[in-house]
């Protein structure tokens, strides 16, 4: 590795990851690995990959913290902050422009009907997520049989997400994996005062805003702060895995949104650069212009923004010193490998729940999830489904070129 580079280059540097990190976490991912290891050098392929699987055991956004993490490797805390800080700013900004427009001309006909067709898209998305995650975590009888329990007690509503996926860690704990072989030098032992230090820095700065608002009587605010705190915490697999328990929690349980703006908000962060899971914000923003207009649409989306990425810089800053010692742990990587398993269901329950709202225009609530009335079946969003999976996955057309075929389609179909 050669020697550390200088903040402006790491500015540079991060700042281009920023702008160029489209298509979701493999192809920025990609870019990162090019960028820091062929391109500039500063980091060797072992410590790249070993980056990247300290990251896959965290929740949240993996592209994201490595980020983060390769930015600390190279220039410690402040490397760090504009490592993740420059990753997700781009695409923060665009998602809130992206809410604005969204907000201020959603509701015209023509619009709405082009909607559908990102909605469809939307479906042959998570579809395609569901092919490419399929033969890569689901390796064992076992793992079939957790990734199917996932779906079950999801569709049917037995379990919430959070314990599905604390469910899922304990079984791949207790089954562990085969040791990883033991490093030719041991890691020296990190200090404990150190990292209680770091971890109480970043606790506070999280949990400060929260405080605020509950000092202020901000119940709304407060609510959406403790909510997507929640999130932070139980995110494992990715975007497509939280967005069933958010889907949930957001349209059912406290009704900020509708099933179709989540549908829509998806839709939209799949075309900004930095990670998928800025669809939180974009979620606050809505949820708080309902609820009071446009300056709280934008404290909205600022909290949300919040309580998504300062708990990342809290897991990096606080694991970072430990990631050789971790990796060599049979058990994490047994408990990660069964929750993998377990988010593919959780990706299955939420293809199927999209897939519904979108084909259907009624459903009904039973004890064994929701089945939709058959005569209210709508032919359009259906031949729209099939066309996006037929060029996302079949033709593997580009993404922005099958939102934007899906959604010239749907508002023809509308003018027709």
């Amino acid at each position: 590795m050669q020697s550390a580079p200088s903040l402006a280059d790491l500015f540079r540097v991060f700042g281009r990851i920023g702008l160029l990190s489209f298509g979701g976490p493999a192809a920025q991912i990609s870019l990162m690995h090019r960028e820091l290891v062929e391109d500039q050098g500063w980091l060797e392929e072992k410590e790249f990959l070993g980056a990247l699987s300290f990251c896959m055991l965290l929740p949240g956004p993996e592209a994201m913290q490595l980020a983060t993490f390769t930015g600390w490797k190279l220039r410690g805390t402040l490397g760090g902050l504009i490592g993740g800080g420059l990753f997700v700013l781009p695409g923060a900004l665009v998602i809130a422009l992206l809410a604005a427009l969204y907000l201020a001309y959603g509701d015209l006909p023509l619009v709405s009907a082009g909607f559908v067709g990102v909605q469809a898209a939307v479906v042959a998305i998570i579809l395609q997520a569901l092919v490419r995650l399929s033969g890569k975590v689901v390796t064992s009888a076992l793992a079939w049989v957790i990734c199917a329990l996932a779906f079950a007690v999801l569709f049917t509503g037995l379990l919430p997400f959070p314990v599905v996926i604390l469910c899922a860690g304990l079984i791949g704990a207790l089954q562990g994996a085969p040791p990883a072989p033991a490093p030719a030098i041991a890691p020296p032992p990190q200090r404990t005062a150190g990292t209680m230090r770091t971890a109480a820095i970043w606790l506070a700065i999280w949990a400060a805003p929260v405080l605020l608002l509950w000092l202020a009587n901000a119940d709304f605010l407060l609510s959406l702060a403790v909510f997507f705190s929640k999130l932070a915490v139980v995110t494992f697999g990715g975007a497509y895995a939280v967005l069933a328990y958010m889907v949930q929690a957001v349209v059912a349980d406290h009704g900020w949104l509708t099933t179709a703006q989540m549908m829509d908000a998806l839709g939209l962060a799949e075309t900004t650069p930095g990670p998928l899971i800025l669809v939180t914000q974009f979620t606050g923003h809505l949820a708080g212009y309902q609820q009071g207009g446009a300056g709280m649409a934008v404290l909205a989306g600022l909290i949300t923004l919040w309580c998504t990425f300062v708990p990342c810089f809290l897991w990096i800053f606080v694991g970072a010193p430990y990631v050789d010692r971790l990796l060599a742990q049979p058990r994490l990587t047994g408990a990660l490998q069964i929750i993998s398993a377990a988010v593919l269901g959780v990706i299955a329950n939420l293809s199927l729940w999209f897939t519904l709202h979108l084909l259907f225009d009624d459903l009904i609530t039973t004890n064994f999830g929701l089945w939709p009335r058959l005569e209210t079946f709508q032919s359009l969003p259906a031949i729209l489904v099939l066309v996006a999976s037929g060029l996302l996955i079949g033709l593997r057309l580009p993404l922005l070129g099958t939102l934007a075929a899906t959604t010239v389609l749907a508002t023809l179909g509308a003018l027709l």
